[in-house]
């Protein structure tokens, strides 16, 4: 009897969840821009702010075959980027990068943080203020580890790039904490 209340529980635990993530969370509804994951795995078209261009541009969302980004990402880029993996805190190429310039997503170039929003956290990630612009992420509610906490995503490629917390400093509040692997730095010229 004893497992069969414990499966019980395991059942209710998972559809509450399934429940919880039909409904919208606090952080998502900042991002409305952004947070749509309607086009996930999708082809076509989206709008995406560029540095490059000073401007908003459209471009053609980013689809691959798991073994296309194999060949395109190392091991560690593809855990973290493809898998929704973590790497380990303070072991990335940014956490503690200070030079000025553009935080891009290492999969498909996509401008995602520029250096005028990163902050020290004491995280042992790279920390963020805002994205360049809302529509150049999106985000999704992610229960993995029996928490509820804001997966942030490319707009572009979607791209696992880290998760959005509500604990960062004014104006925001916000804390954009990514993986140093799922994004290439391009230095101010």
């Amino acid at each position: 009897m004893k497992r069969r209340k414990f499966l019980a529980g395991l059942a209710a635990i998972a559809g509450a969840a399934i429940v919880s993530r039909l409904g919208s969370s606090g952080i998502g509804r900042l991002f409305e821009a952004g947070s749509a994951p309607a086009h996930a795995g999708v082809g076509g078209p989206v709008r995406v702010w560029s540095t490059d261009r000073k401007g908003y541009v459209m471009t053609e969302r980013i689809v691959k075959s798991e073994a296309d980004w194999r060949k395109q990402l190392t091991p560690e880029q593809f855990e973290v980027t493809r898998k929704k993996g973590t790497e380990r805190a303070y072991t990335g190429a940014t956490w503690n990068n200070h030079a000025k310039g553009v935080y891009r997503c290492v999969c498909c170039g996509n401008d995602l943080y520029g250096s005028d929003a990163k902050y020290e956290s004491g995280t042992g990630w790279p920390s963020f203020r805002k994205p360049i612009a809302p529509e150049n992420i999106r985000t999704e509610s992610d229960f993995s580890f029996f928490s509820r906490r804001t997966e942030v995503l490319c707009a572009r490629c979607d791209a696992h790039l880290g998760h959005v917390f509500e604990d960062g400093p004014p104006p925001t509040g916000l804390r954009y904490c990514m993986n140093s692997s799922a994004m290439t730095f391009v230095p101010e010229k």
